[in-house]
């Protein structure tokens, strides 16, 4: 089997970042002097799939930087349901690859109609969501053929991330950075490709993660299903222990994201004591002191809001070769296509 495009569109997600932030600067200087002066009081997300798990991660990153609650808007609510909510003082940022999809356009427009900011985030600046927003940053990734979204997932985060940098000043330095560490982290391809092959009977296996990391899990959880047909479920890893833990025995696969935020020392008791129960830990991000598990130590961003967007890159590498561990082509899943139109 030649190279998976989803391998090589992994690895192209670091010129993509460098190109948005070049290429988006103006459209971000504007929508920025429009949100201060609106001052929104919360913001809202609309999207499905990875660009939700994207939404997911920006939630932190909004909350931890900005100050105001996120919440996530069900698309049903207006493409199906056909209610209206008020949304005035409002910032609502829609996600998607395509921009085609008809509940997530059809709820920009109701947001719109209601008083919000309406920011679309899409790789197509021709589509009818970039149309139905009032304002529009480009992902910039190029042609994404692969049906697992990579580069446009982490485009998606980034280019939320280049307007955050506006009240951040040390989030704008590091998201400069952030290529180079990227391309840092995809030089430990040759080590995933061995480390994948330990999992290729695996049959199911739980992903735990906190903070801005927690969308990263899911994504993560969405790529192994897609890709290599595991049953992968995403936990925070301070929930995990309310009742999931059950399902923990003897050689259960964990791959469990290390931060090197201030929730370090949480995530490394939780998953100590599930070594402690016979786990299989796989972890990637920050060096941890498991005795036993497998540690795909990464470079760290400049900046701790970035290294989810680092630690994804060798995530998506290795879910490539899992599948291919397992002969599959991760670039041909079973009754998936690229882009999904849902109501």
């Amino acid at each position: 089997m030649s190279d998976p495009l989803m391998l090589q569109e992994t690895r192209e997600a670091p010129s993509v970042v460098r190109r948005l932030l070049q290429e988006n600067q103006q459209r971000v200087d504007t929508l920025w002097q429009v949100i201060q002066e609106r001052q929104p009081l919360f913001a809202v997300t609309i999207a499905r799939g990875s660009s939700d798990h994207a939404s997911l991660y920006l939630k932190y990153a909004i909350e931890l930087t900005l100050g105001i609650p996120v919440a996530s808007f069900a698309p049903s609510v207006s493409s199906v349901y056909h209610k209206t909510l008020n949304l005035q003082r409002g910032l609502v940022i829609a996600i998607s690859q395509s921009g085609a999809s008809p509940d997530v356009v059809e709820s920009v427009k109701a947001a719109r109609a209601s008083g919000a900011i309406t920011l679309a985030i899409t790789n197509n600046v021709d589509s009818p969501l970039a149309s139905a927003a009032e304002f529009l940053l480009p992902m910039q990734a190029g042609p994404e053929k692969a049906v697992a979204a990579t580069k446009s997932f982490v485009a998606s985060a980034a280019a939320f991330l280049h307007l955050l940098g506006e009240a951040d000043p040390e989030l704008k330095a590091a998201l400069h950075t952030l290529p180079d560490v990227q391309e840092k982290a995809l030089q430990l391809e040759d080590s995933l490709r061995l480390t994948a092959d330990r999992y290729r009977y695996a049959s199911s296996m739980v992903i735990l993660a906190r903070g801005p990391h927690f969308g990263i899990a899911h994504e993560s959880a969405l790529k192994l299903k897609e890709t290599t047909g595991i049953h992968a479920e995403a936990y925070s890893t301070a929930e995990f222990s309310h009742g999931p833990t059950r399902i923990i025995e003897q050689g259960f696969p964990i791959l469990a994201y290390q931060t090197r935020d201030v929730t370090q020392p949480l995530n490394e008791e939780a998953y100590k004591d599930l070594e402690g129960r016979g786990a299989d830990l796989l972890t990637i991000g920050a060096s941890s002191l498991l005795n036993r598990a497998t540690q795909v130590i990464t470079p760290p961003a400049d900046h701790p809001l970035l290294d989810p967007l680092v630690n994804i890159l060798p995530f998506y590498l290795f879910s490539g070769y899992v599948a291919l561990a397992r002969n599959l082509n991760p670039d041909n899943p079973p009754h998936l296509k690229k882009v999904t139109l849902t109501r």
